[in-house]
């Protein structure tokens, strides 16, 4: 049985059980046909992932790891904005017709700031910082930049990865652990698609930093379940659960720009039906 399986089932229970409607409240999303899109909502999530244990990969329906990793690629690696650099269309929607998203999520890591160092964008920072500086408590990126907001076609949902650094009693390595703070999730299109993005990420930053992989903490402000995926959650968290896959990544790499989407395998997949044609609210 998953771990990650049991955290989702758990917290969509407790969503569904214990959560707030916001129907008939004024909302900005909407479903394609014009109407409404309310949810049930919780507020302040906060699930953890031990990295060592297993890879956080849900079993109940299968998360596709390398559509996935070429998405976090887009925007920590290449610090996109654009479309085109995608793989896959699911930014399609908030694409103008050059296919830029305006200046969010990659255009933001890929900006460069002023440090007693020199010039650094985020990504490059993060990465000094946990070879130099391991155990600094200023570790972190933020995508939310206010002053650019009015230029973004979707304000970031992830928006702040804060990285820390420990030292494992009788081990050489030191271990990275992560917090990712996202502000709005839609639970049924995206939980595990950001859990599985973010866990590559710590591993790969790992690599590069010859550290241990160790705790993802994700900390959700708004976890909801919208109106027209109910039912289709209550199917899914009553599925059949399987033991957690095995994670692999390509040894031979070690540069963190070198990483593509098919260094990240797993063994041993084994998963229920997927879920198609899920509606998602714009």
């Amino acid at each position: 049985m998953s771990y990650a399986d049991r955290v989702f089932v758990d917290m969509c229970k407790d969503i569904l059980e214990n959560g707030t409607s916001t129907e008939g409240e004024k909302v900005r999303p909407h479903w394609p046909d014009g109407t409404p899109a309310y949810t049930i909502k919780k507020f302040g999530v906060v699930n953890r992932y031990d990295l060592r244990k297993e890879f956080p990969i849900l079993t109940l329906r299968r998360t596709a790891l390398k559509s996935a990793t070429d998405e976090i690629l887009w925007i920590w690696q290449q610090k996109s904005n654009n479309i085109h650099d995608l793989h896959s269309t699911i930014w399609d929607e908030w694409a103008d017709e050059d296919g830029s998203i305006g200046k969010a999520y990659g255009y933001q890591l890929g900006v460069k700031h002023q440090y007693k160092e020199g010039m650094f964008d985020q990504v490059d920072r993060v990465i000094y910082d946990l070879k130099n500086n391991p155990f600094s408590r200023r570790i972190m990126t933020n995508i939310y930049v206010h002053q650019d907001l009015h230029e973004m076609n979707l304000y970031p949902c992830a928006y702040s990865v804060t990285f820390n650094v420990t030292q494992r009693p009788g081990e050489d390595k030191l271990t990275l652990n992560a917090i990712l703070n996202q502000r709005s999730q839609d639970v049924l299109a995206a939980n595990n698609w950001n859990v599985v993005q973010y866990s590559v990420l710590i591993h790969m930053l790992a690599r590069e930093c010859d550290m241990n992989v160790g705790e993802f903490v994700h900390v959700i402000a708004d976890a909801h379940i919208y109106d027209r995926h109910v039912d289709i959650i209550k199917e899914l968290i009553s599925r059949e659960q399987f033991d957690a896959p095995k994670f692999t990544l390509n040894p031979d790499v070690h540069d963190f720009y070198k990483f593509t989407r098919n260094d990240v395998s797993l063994e041993n997949y084994v998963h229920g039906e997927q879920v198609k044609d899920i509606p998602i609210a714009i």
